[in-house]
């Protein structure tokens, strides 16, 4: 194994890297006691790594930009998410980073992106911190000893926090950056030392390249199966239950954030591990995150107490604590991390205005509609001053790493749904009896219970009825579930209230389509709210 770590390091002069000590797939033990021994990170009570990722502890979408060149320049949808970079300055900016990591200790990982064989990507990153590293390793897929050999990359990433780009010289915004190069298959990751950067630099990457050379949909959700082999999805924005709901006792999880549907109807899980959020975290709540916390986990921007541990309740550094751990730290896993088509497709929801109901059942039309925009609600309370709930809506469910149009994403689902037969379902984790602050969160129980009767078939045959705005299906029974909560119309105090805060999300939803308008089908349009976009509250 020596032999092969010296024969690599000379390898990486091709990248212009010189004069330096090259550390190549180093074992998560070793990364964590070299990352304690250069004061880079503490361990907690249970030996967990606990660091700080500095001025960034989250991304930084408005510093993500894509190179424009003869692969991109008509494929992007560019704009507010994908901003363009000019492919000399890229060239100048790696070199840069090159130089500046020239003449130190460097961290190398050879690991590769997509569980499904036939579209296994290789990606080899380049670190300065030891701990990047770390999360590399929980985050990828992670070779067998014999094919590091080998190993040839299909894609680069060379991550230094340390260096420090100029806006007036590269053509960044500041200082931080996260570009992709395409033509070059290199993503750069410069100033900032938050971690997600790098695994969604690759996302970004991979929802390019699969859907345009692979016929393959990319999708930001997690997904399980059963022991039938019966494969579930789950999309939803942050906070909307997809590692909770995808975490089941009685099923495998594939996964918890990234995956690809092929044209050969698998579901494939694009990552080798899960980054979750931890802030209030309990082992009550989420018993499988918080079990998956101890050696070899990474956790970022964490309090630790006086006796070294872990108080999830403090958000005094950021509200986005996190901690990556390797898929293996979970129990219940798929092995290897895929399955067949989907039954069941889930989109989540937290509608914080309390309208939309529990559970519905959406016609492809709908299905499409709702992907495309990608609804959940923003509570009052987390600004100064926002004392109402805010709609707020991310294309695709993940619209910051989307490079294509959304409706591209859209209607590859379309087919598929139709094609594979799928049952789509919109479930409301939010609101009921009236909206944040007067109603109460659906109970967790009472989701999981709408979820487990639709995956044992207990929805297919019971009567449905339509929300009069929404055009939604509702059941109108489900086991465990007290009926009286599934037709939200039926929870709040006064019905006319109801019906004039349903219009107002159904505006939100019409105003912010209108941006797709264009490159959307008929069906897709007809999915929308029932009220037209002109209908204004005091028609009502």
């Amino acid at each position: 194994m020596q032999d092969l770590k010296i024969n690599k390091t000379m390898n990486l002069e091709k990248y212009g890297l010189k004069n330096i000590v090259a550390h190549w797939n180093l074992s998560p033990e070793e990364l964590q006691k070299i990352t304690v021994e250069k004061g880079m990170g503490v361990e907690t009570s249970n030996g967990t790594l606990a660091i700080n990722t500095g001025k960034f502890t989250g991304r930084s979408p408005q510093d993500r930009f894509l190179v424009k060149d003869e692969y991109t320049k008509d494929k992007v949808w560019w704009g507010k998410v994908n901003k363009p970079f000019d492919p000399e300055n890229f060239d100048v900016l790696q070199n840069e980073i090159v130089n500046y990591l020239s003449g130190k200790e460097i961290y190398v990982r050879d690991g590769y992106v997509c569980a499904d064989p036939k579209y296994r990507t290789n990606i080899r990153t380049i670190t300065e911190y030891p701990w990047s590293n770390l999360f590399i390793y929980n985050m990828f897929l992670r070779p067998e000893l014999s094919e590091l050999e080998n190993f040839e990359e299909d894609w680069l990433v060379l991550c230094a926090p340390g260096y420090e780009a100029n806006p007036e010289i590269h053509g960044t915004r500041q200082g931080n950056f996260s570009i992709i190069n395409f033509t070059k298959k290199v993503a750069l990751v410069g100033g900032s030392a938050y971690t997600g950067e790098m695994k969604k630099g690759i996302f970004s990457a991979l929802n390019m390249i699969l859907p345009t050379d692979k016929n393959v949909l990319p999708m930001h959700c997690s997904a399980n199966v059963g022991e039938d082999g019966d494969t579930a999805i789950f999309f939803g924005l942050s906070g909307t239950g997809k590692t909770t709901l995808s975490a089941d006792p009685n099923r495998k999880l594939i996964g918890d954030d990234e995956h690809g549907w092929t044209a050969e109807n698998s579901i494939f899980n694009f990552e080798g591990g899960c980054y979750a959020k931890v802030i209030d975290l309990t082992e009550e709540k989420e018993p499988d995150i918080f079990r998956a916390i101890k050696p070899g986990a990474l956790l970022e921007n964490v309090i630790l107490n006086a006796n070294g541990e872990v108080d999830f309740m403090d958000s005094s550094i950021t509200q986005n604590t996190r901690v990556s751990y390797p898929i293996y730290h979970i129990d219940n896993i798929q092995e290897p991390s895929y399955a067949g088509n989907p039954k069941n497709i889930f989109f989540l929801t937290c509608d914080a205005f309390g309208v939309l109901p529990p559970v519905s059942k959406l016609s492809p039309g709908q299905a499409a509609y709702h992907f495309i925009s990608g609804y959940t609600a923003k509570v009052a309370g987390t600004e100064a001053g926002i004392t109402e709930p805010v709609p707020s809506f991310s294309a695709c469910f993940g619209a910051p790493f989307m490079p294509l149009h959304p409706t591209v994403y859209a209607e590859m689902l379309s087919k598929k749904m139709q094609e594979a037969n799928v049952n789509v379902w919109l479930i409301n984790t939010g609101w009921s009896g009236g909206a944040y602050g007067v109603g109460s969160r659906i109970k967790l129980k009472y989701t999981r219970a709408m979820i487990t009767a639709i995956l044992n078939g207990d929805l297919d045959n019971v009567e449905y009825e339509m929300h009069p705005i929404f055009g939604l299906d509702m059941p109108k029974e489900c086991p465990e579930v007290p009926n009286g909560i599934l037709n939200p119309i039926n929870t709040w105090d006064n019905v006319s209230t109801y019906i004039s805060k349903s219009i107002q999300l159904a505006h939100s939803f019409h105003l912010n389509f209108e941006k797709f308008a264009n490159e959307a089908s008929e069906d897709i349009l007809n999915g929308g709210p029932l009220i037209d976009e002109h209908h204004h509250l005091d028609h009502v």
